[in-house]
């Protein structure tokens, strides 16, 4: 459970071409809580790392595994207050403004296996590297069905899903930051070792209902 309240990283690494493409989310990694500077002013910020693959976009990364969808993924502040970009973004997605009531506490696990339709923009960074971002989520349209999904589900977080071998074999700049939350150091103050059962963590499918006009 997340609740939000009110491998490679070459510089020649393929990125996804911009366009509206069918997608389907299959991976959140809590980062924790951590210092961010925005706009001159440092803040903690509790944040998430949500992945979507998309089936229509396939690319040979592993010839032992042949063709698999390309992935793009999206940092998020844990955080439904009204004029957050992750409300905004699960709104947009669902069709539907949440209630207060809703936004007060939501599980955004809920979106895992969910499919939808994202619009990938290019931009480029402070450094003159051209990348791809996620510009708006929505709804998938009607008639329009997402392909099933490839990739495993995958959570990982600090109470229920915690695995410190996992937490290592996550490429550095994933790892680093989750190190340098609030919530790790919190947990291995405690805890000198946390072992490993060697399992894949595959939340059970949450089937998309495709006569439900709402998603989640």
């Amino acid at each position: 459970m997340i609740n939000a309240t009110s491998n490679n990283n070459s510089s020649t690494r393929e990125i996804i071409p911009a366009g509206n493409y069918v997608a389907r989310c299959f991976s959140m990694i809590h980062i924790g809580t951590v210092e961010e500077e925005i706009k001159g002013v440092k803040k903690e910020l509790n944040k998430v790392r949500v992945t979507w693959e998309i089936p229509g976009e396939t690319r040979v990364f592993d010839p032992a595994k042949g063709a698999q969808p390309m992935v793009i993924n999206k940092e998020y502040t844990l955080s439904m207050y009204k004029l957050s970009h992750l409300r905004h973004d699960l709104e947009s997605w669902r069709g539907q403004a949440f209630t207060d009531q809703q936004a007060g506490s939501f599980d955004i696990t809920r979106l895992l296996d969910i499919p939808c339709m994202l619009n990938i923009i290019h931009d480029v960074s402070k450094a003159g590297k051209k990348y791809a971002l996620i510009s708006t989520i929505s709804p998938l349209p009607k008639g329009l069905l997402c392909p099933l999904r490839v990739n495993p589900l995958f959570e990982w977080n600090f109470e229920d899903k915690y695995d410190a071998n996992m937490l290592e074999s996550f490429p550095d700049f994933i790892k680093d930051k989750i190190k340098s939350s609030r919530e790790y150091k919190e947990l291995t103050s405690n805890i000198l070792y946390v072992p490993g059962d060697d399992t894949e963590f595959t939340p059970e499918a949450v089937p998309y209902d495709f006569t439900n006009d709402l998603p989640f």
